[in-house]
């Protein structure tokens, strides 16, 4: 028995897949996996090859639209994965999903499943011009390929209503939610709060629709008052439309409203070395980086919006703001400042919402039972 495992960033093949290929193989399947330039991922590669999971290149970008690019990626993949000859397909993330699932379909592959986890610049932001196109076409593709899955696994139910008020999702293909990619609550244990000043952190790619302006905003008017606190962000520039400048962010750095750590392999540190954890997304799947920091006992701010909602229960574990607010931000970051008491308790609070309803053995023993049924 084979399974492909289709992505389109080939470090979140360990990141946010690894206990999936491990449940995988513990099933007794051989476990194929693809995403762009893995071959040239030599960490994920050693992690993958240590454990006997077949890899291949993926033949396509992860980012951009070319109509001429993906049509040859889209026969490569049925070349690919027609070779392979799997009996499980799962793709995640947009290109995968779409060129993948596609290609699965014309390859005969007898279980094929999606996985939702988030929807992205080709669903957030208004649209107009170039992305006004790029939502339109995405969205028509996406609704091909689905129709042609076994099955569809969202991560939140804002994600699933918006693809059923789109007309994208099939009346026949079964759909579950699942909460999100789950978190090794094991890996990431709680570690004691640091000393003050207070430390607030954002993990994510430099994208303006993580919230990182509004972050950087709220950092510029809390610094006003309190000096001392430390706004520390960690994270990678992308090439996405979306993505900041490096010239911004350093402007950021120059001007001390925030600590700039660029792209880390191992967040763990990171959060050991915070008091709050703050993610002011636009919208998510749902939020890996929340997960971690909830399993470690961080407390949470995070917007009331699709996948991030979902993390939060205000006054219990954090707080919800609403998108792009930075006056309620900095209310929400001000109110752990002036009540520091508070971060130990809601973080004690996070890592039982994470042991309870996030736990990565759970979410993937859920997924395997539904797609081992078909």
């Amino acid at each position: 028995m084979k399974v492909f495992i289709l992505a389109s960033a080939s470090a979140s093949l360990v990141n946010f897949r690894s206990q999936l290929i491990l449940d995988f193989i513990a099933h007794g399947y051989e476990v194929h996996v693809s995403a762009p330039k893995l071959s040239k991922d030599h960490e994920t590669s050693e992690w993958l090859c240590a454990r006997k999971v077949v890899r291949h290149d993926a033949p396509f970008s992860r980012t951009g639209l070319n109509p001429v690019k993906d049509a040859i990626a889209l026969l490569k993949l049925k070349k690919l994965i027609a070779g392979i000859k799997p009996d499980i397909f799962l793709g995640y993330t947009i290109k995968p999903v779409i060129w993948g699932g596609l290609a699965a379909r014309m390859s005969g592959v007898p279980t094929r499943v999606a996985l939702i986890t988030g929807l992205g610049y080709a669903f957030t932001g208004e649209a107009s011009g170039k992305r006004k196109l790029i939502q339109r076409v995405v969205r028509s593709l996406y609704k091909q390929s689905l129709k042609g899955m076994h099955q569809i696994f969202f991560q939140n139910p804002d994600d699933k209503y918006d693809f059923e008020r789109l007309g994208i999702l099939p009346s026949h293909v079964p759909i579950d939610i699942v909460n999100g990619s789950g978190v090794n609550t094991g890996q990431y244990s709680v570690t004691p709060l640091p000393a003050e000043p207070i430390k607030f952190l954002l993990i994510a790619r430099l994208l303006g629709d993580k919230g990182i302006r509004e972050y950087a905003m709220a950092a510029h008017e809390i610094k006003k008052a309190v000096p001392d606190a430390e706004f520390h962000l960690v994270g990678g520039l992308d090439p996405n439309p979306n993505g900041l400048k490096e010239t911004e962010v350093e402007e950021w750095v120059k001007q001390g409203h925030i600590i700039w750590h660029g792209l880390q392999s191992d967040v763990r540190p990171f959060i050991t070395n915070c008091h709050i954890y703050v993610l002011p997304s636009y919208r998510e799947g749902t939020p890996r980086t929340v997960l971690e920091a909830m399993s470690m006992g961080r407390p949470i701010i995070t917007t009331d919006a699709p996948g991030c909602r979902e993390t939060v229960v205000t006054d219990y574990n954090g707080y919800l703001v609403p998108v792009q607010n930075i006056e309620r931000l900095v209310e929400a970051m001000m109110t752990f400042i002036n009540e520091p008491s508070q971060i130990s308790v809601m973080g004690e609070n996070s890592r039982k919402l994470a042991e309870s309803k996030y736990d990565v053995h759970k979410v993937n023993e859920f997924m395997l039972s539904v797609i081992l049924d078909h």
